[in-house]
């Protein structure tokens, strides 16, 4: 059985000893903290609650399948961080109509949770 800490790329292996070593953990850490630190004053509870839930799911469920240990249960929590990446890029849009964001970090945000997605995507394909 493949196991987790082999993550394969192009013609070699890079070995991943802990989660913190995935590209993708670490993007999703950057746009949780920047929703974190950009939305802190919103005074809409329920959606800023919503949307850094939705941001901290990603890279926890990412963390989380890592430390299962298994392809099978990893590639279920991959699925469920790509998810919640779709979820947050879904709550750009009222966040920007609403004008609890800029058009600026609405791109920015975008992108990244395409780019996410992507990265998960090709990770997931790997295993």
């Amino acid at each position: 059985m493949f196991r987790v800490e082999s993550y394969k790329v192009k013609k070699g292996y890079m070995i991943i000893t802990k989660f913190e070593e995935i590209i993708a953990w670490q993007k999703a850490k950057m746009l949780t903290m920047d929703i974190y630190r950009t939305l802190c004053y919103c005074r809409d509870y329920s959606f800023r609650d919503q949307i850094q839930r939705a941001s901290i799911s990603i890279m926890n469920n990412i963390a989380e399948g890592f430390e299962r240990r298994t392809n099978k249960e990893f590639i279920n929590f991959l699925f469920i961080a790509k998810g919640s990446s779709a979820e947050v890029r879904s709550m750009l849009y009222p966040a920007l109509e609403l004008q609890y964001i800029s058009k600026n970090k609405f791109d920015e945000w975008y992108l990244l949770t395409v780019e996410i997605s992507r990265l998960l995507s090709g990770f997931i394909k790997t295993l």
